[in-house]
Formats: C-alpha cells, sequence, structure tokens
C-alpha cells in the first residue's frame, strides 16, 4: 500500500477557534493531503497513519465542512441551523418564522432539521448542522443529556437552547414562564368554580411538563384545594394519548369537573374526549392553536414567531461578545378566556 506520509510535517496544537484540517495534520504529524486522504477514507494511506489522523480529530473535535464542500457546487455558507422536534407541530412552524425573519433581516438563510422528538435522534441531526459550520445553533432540546454539545461557544459556534434548556450543557436560552402561565390558567378554573381539576400533559421528562405540572400544583394548594395523584396524566405527548387519557378521567366515579391541557396537543386531545362523550366538563390549555378561538377553547396564549425572533437576535448577540455571561430570556404568557373554562362551574 502507498502512503503519502510526510514525516517532517510540524507538529502542534491548534490556533484559537474551531480546529481545522490543517490542526489535524500539524497534531497527527501528516501533510494536509495525507490527512485529507484518511479523512475520506482514500485507500492509499497506512492502517496505522489513518489511525494517527482519525486520534487527531477526535482530540480537536474536528468536524469536515460540509458547507465549504456544498461552496464548491455553489451552495450558501451564511447559515444558522435550527433543529426542532416535529415537523407537523405548529408551534415550531410559527417559531420557525419568527427565526426566519430575523435571519433574513440580516441577507443569511436558515437551514432546519427535525428529531421528530426522539432523544436518540437528537445528537445525530445537531452533528450533523455543525458539520455545515452553520453560523449559529438553535436548538429545541429533546435529549436528557446535551454534554456533548459543552464546549461549542468556546469554539466560536453559538448555542441557543429554545423553548426548554438543555441539560448537562451551559448555553443561552429562551422560554415561556411557563409555572406562572399554568398557575394563571389553572386559577382561572379555580375562579370559575371548579375543584375537582385534572391535568394532562406530555411527557413526565420534558422541562416544560414539569414547569407548568407544578404551575398546576401551585394555584391548587394556595386555594386549599388536596391534590390528588389520579387526577394527573402526564404521559400523553400525542392528541390520540390525550383524548385515551382524557376517556379514562370522565369515565371515573368522581370525574373531574375540568381538565388542564398542558400544551396544544394535549388541548386539542381533551377536546375530542370530552366532546365525544358529550359530559359538561370545562377545560383550558396551555398553548394556542388554530381553530381554538372558533371553538371557544380557554387557553394561556404566548407567541411562538417572538420566542423565535428573540431567540435569533440572541444568537446574534452572542456572535459579537462570545465571552459575556449567558443569558436566559423568560418571555411571558396571558390568559386567552373563552367559553371552555365556565362549563359547570
Amino acid at each position: 500500500m502507498t502512503d503519502v506520509d510526510t514525516p517532517g510535517a510540524p507538529v502542534g496544537r491548534p490556533t484559537v477557534g474551531r480546529a481545522t484540517i490543517a490542526d489535524v495534520a500539524r497534531l497527527a504529524g501528516v501533510s494536509l493531503k495525507t490527512a485529507s486522504r484518511a479523512l475520506t477514507n482514500s485507500p492509499n494511506v497506512r492502517p496505522a497513519t489513518r489511525a494517527k489522523v482519525f486520534d487527531a480529530a477526535a482530540a480537536l473535535r474536528f468536524r469536515p465542512n460540509a458547507m465549504a464542500r456544498e461552496l464548491r457546487s455553489g451552495g450558501v455558507a451564511t447559515t444558522v441551523g435550527f433543529v426542532i422536534g416535529d415537523l407537523t407541530n405548529p408551534f415550531y412552524s410559527l417559531v420557525a418564522a419568527g427565526i426566519s425573519q430575523s435571519t433574513a433581516e440580516r441577507g443569511l438563510t436558515l437551514v432546519m432539521a427535525a428529531s421528530d422528538d426522539d432523544a436518540q435522534r437528537e445528537q445525530p441531526t445537531v452533528t450533523s448542522m455543525l458539520e455545515r459550520r452553520v453560523l449559529a445553533l438553535l436548538l429545541v432540546p429533546i435529549a436528557e443529556d446535551h454534554s456533548y454539545l459543552e464546549g461549542e461557544r468556546q469554539l466560536g459556534t453559538p448555542i441557543v437552547a429554545v423553548d426548554r434548556p438543555l441539560s448537562g450543557a451551559a448555553s443561552d436560552s429562551v422560554v415561556f414562564d411557563n409555572r406562572a402561565g399554568a398557575r394563571e390558567g389553572t386559577r382561572a378554573l379555580i375562579e370559575a368554580g371548579h375543584r375537582r381539576i385534572a391535568f394532562v400533559g406530555s411527557s413526565s421528562r420534558l422541562f416544560t411538563h414539569g414547569e407548568r405540572a407544578d404551575g398546576y400544583r401551585d394555584a391548587l394548594v394556595a386555594q386549599g384545594i388536596p391534590l390528588d395523584p389520579a387526577l394527573i396524566r402526564d404521559d400523553a405527548p400525542s392528541v390520540e394519548a390525550a383524548a385515551a387519557s382524557t376517556a379514562e378521567l370522565l369515565a371515573m366515579p368522581d370525574a373531574p369537573t375540568a381538565i388542564f391541557a398542558g400544551n396544544n396537543r394535549a388541548a386539542i386531545g381533551v377536546h375530542r374526549a370530552v366532546t365525544l362523550s358529550g359530559a359538561p366538563t370545562a377545560m383550558l390549555g396551555f398553548d394556542d392553536f388554530e381553530f381554538a378561538e372558533a371553538l371557544g377553547i380557554s387557553v394561556v396564549a404566548h407567541s411562538p414567531c417572538e420566542m423565535g425572533r428573540v431567540a435569533a437576535d440572541l444568537a446574534f448577540r452572542r456572535l459579537e461578545r462570545m465571552s459575556d455571561p449567558l443569558e436566559r430570556i423568560v418571555l411571558p404568557t396571558r390568559l386567552a378566556l373563552r367559553d371552555s373554562h365556565r362549563m359547570r362551574g
């Protein structure tokens, strides 16, 4: 096998910032051409040399510049990456619209990818985005551990967590005031005369779910209403699951007279089940959604588009001041009271 290694290549550490292939070559003690051939799996590289190059690449956290390859084919380098959960959730599309507005104002392009709300898919999706050398990365976190992102800011890429903070890594973040919003929404049900109030939400491991469930509990405790674990359903991530959970609640001998839905999909599922049952059960949801007003569904409302714009602006500020303290921006919510929270009060 032919080896194009250059034993006399300089060895050293990379300059400050994200590692380049030249940095990998220096650390491995090989030529730039050899490093490139090793990383692209060319057959003309000895296994021992290839191993040295890959070890150096791993030590430097080097990522091939996929965007550079695209540039040679006419691609665009001035991009901002946004990794979301489920593409079918209208909440994410509204957040993306806000990010797109901010990037377009700066002549930049938004590139999106989805993890499908699958914790196992998040890291490879994010890694693929970072390989494109995006100017900044915005992420709706779904995984339980984000330590793989620790240090990215020091390498020159701002990371902004959107809607939920990262776990195991430090970053800027933009979230809603979930706990206060849920507390206010539950209090509206109590003020309408309800005492037996259920909670239907998504996965209990999500930050947003935990905050909203805590707000629900806060409101009950403040009014001296006993907490009943049987009224809490915290694993209904889809419309269908929320509808099924609601049907179970309505079938209880001492069924709740009202239900607080923890997100837009839960609200749709709750409304569907209540309508099918014909029960005079009140409801109030977190997140506004299409047709909520037409259906008379009261909600804790907010602006996903504003969240996206604020998150993008935060990323651009971070680009200018990478060493400044991290920011956590909490956006307000508001009650949109319609008819659904007053039923059977």
